[in-house]
């Protein structure tokens, strides 16, 4: 699936501008615009740098695990378990959220998706505003889930 359709697949995401820059195995970055993602205070509205942390693992799983029709985990969708977001300081112009999972712990999720359907784990994502400065951080759990 394509970056820009798995941000097309969730209406708001997209309604929010949010924009995926980098996207690889293991890797996932998205741009969250300004506008219209500011708030009464001139300062990105919170629920926006959550929901372009969040969005991260979904991305995330559909470029790191083979998740497609006829790929080893077809009928595994990524689904959130939990998430916490803690605010640093008030984001202003663009923000850049960032995650990974480790060549490791990829390969452990893989194994326990497909011995059992399940797959959990942990993904910290960071939150930096157009100085570098970081604004918010994330953790969630995340599962890949056999439906079905």
């Amino acid at each position: 699936m394509e970056a820009v359709q798995a941000v097309g697949s969730v209406p708001i995401l997209e309604a929010m501008g949010i924009r995926v820059v980098d996207l690889r195995p293991g890797f996932a970055a998205a741009e969250l615009p300004p506008e219209p993602n500011v708030n009464h205070f001139g300062v990105t509205y919170a629920g926006s740098l959550f929901s372009v942390a969040e969005m991260l693992g979904g991305l995330l799983s559909l470029a790191t695990f083979d998740l497609d029709d006829g790929g080893e985990l077809a009928g595994c969708v990524p689904l959130v378990k939990e998430s916490t977001i803690r605010f640093r300081r008030p984001a202003l112009g663009v923000v850049r959220a960032t995650a990974s999972l480790s060549d490791d712990e990829v390969a452990r999720v893989r194994a326990d998706a497909l011995a059992t359907g399940k797959g959990e784990f942990v993904l910290e994502a960071t939150l930096t505003d157009a100085a570098g400065e970081v604004v918010a951080s994330t953790v969630g759990t995340y599962q890949l889930r056999r439906l079905g």
